[in-house]
């Protein structure tokens, strides 16, 4: 049976890949910001009725590491919504999700975690399958069409979004919604003074659209933490390697980016690693 902690992160990986997309869809009439003030206004709304509704005080002993955590998620959440926008949705995707192995290298000295042997190699078999996704032009001989920027900004945003995840492992004994308001609450504040310059204003469905990428979000976020809680954070977010099969389903439906059989195979090689893994931690060891 596949463990609770990597069920939540295959859902979490549904929940963003619609994100993205609702992201991308978005990004044709509002700015960078703007999104980001979006998403994190939603969130910060549903966290906190959610705390309230159980009865959860948002004090803690942890609002340093909280606050730290929010920091390094608005600025990871900002680069990878401008590479979204900026790229073909799968690309995009499928770069962002180099982070479990900068994740895993951060866990190791941080929270003194250990990636088994064969699990690192069903990791490794996991980025060669974002390698065929991807089809880097110094591998495959051929110009590459992505805009050079924002294939950094996708990179830059995978890196601190390994260092968030350790973050949260941290402080894995803390209530997951916590967690998210701080994140969302942060965000709005780091938002405003950049929005405020280049708002646009909704108009008519685009509220709705809007509004779905806080929602997505919603229940993506929460259930990434419960995940990252039940599982040890380089492993657990291998299984987050499923968004990119999903990010490529949900261009070639809206976008017409039709993936080539390089793409495919490598889509294939993913979901095949996640899947391994998944049944390899199928014993309690490793859980909180």
């Amino acid at each position: 049976m596949i463990p609770l902690g990597l069920r939540y992160i295959a859902l979490s990986s549904l929940s963003f890949s619609v994100m993205s997309l609702l992201v991308k869809l978005a990004g044709r009439t509002f700015p960078v910001m703007e999104l980001v003030l979006a998403r994190a206004l939603v969130v910060t709304v549903l966290a906190y009725a959610h705390l309230r509704r159980r009865g959860r005080s948002l004090r803690t002993p942890a609002l340093g590491l909280l606050l730290l955590r929010g920091t390094v998620g608005f600025a990871a959440l900002t680069c990878f919504y401008f590479a979204v926008i900026h790229l073909p949705l799968a690309e995009a995707t499928v770069i962002h999700f180099t982070n479990p192995v900068f994740t895993a290298l951060v866990a190791v000295p941080v929270l003194k975690e250990r990636l088994r042997p064969t699990e690192a190699v069903l990791a490794l078999a996991g980025l060669a399958g974002v390698v065929l996704v991807t089809q880097p032009a110094v591998l495959f001989g051929r110009p590459s069409p992505l805009d050079p920027v924002a294939v950094t900004s996708a990179v830059v945003a995978s890196v601190l979004a390994a260092v968030a995840y350790v973050l949260v492992r941290l402080m894995r004994e803390l209530d997951a919604s916590l967690i998210v308001f701080y994140f969302a609450a942060l965000s709005v504040v780091l938002a405003l003074p950049f929005t405020a310059a280049s708002a646009v204003l909704p108009r008519g469905w685009e509220w709705l659209l809007l509004l779905g990428v806080g929602i997505a979000t919603w229940f993506g976020q929460i259930t990434l933490t419960l995940g990252l809680q039940h599982e040890e954070a380089g492993r657990a977010m291998t299984a987050g390697y499923l968004q990119i099969v999903f990010a490529t389903l949900w261009g070639a439906v809206f976008f017409a980016q039709i993936p080539s059989s390089t793409t495919l195979v490598g889509a294939a090689v993913i979901v095949l690693s996640t899947l391994l893994i998944a049944r390899r931690r199928g014993s309690p060891a490793g859980r909180v």
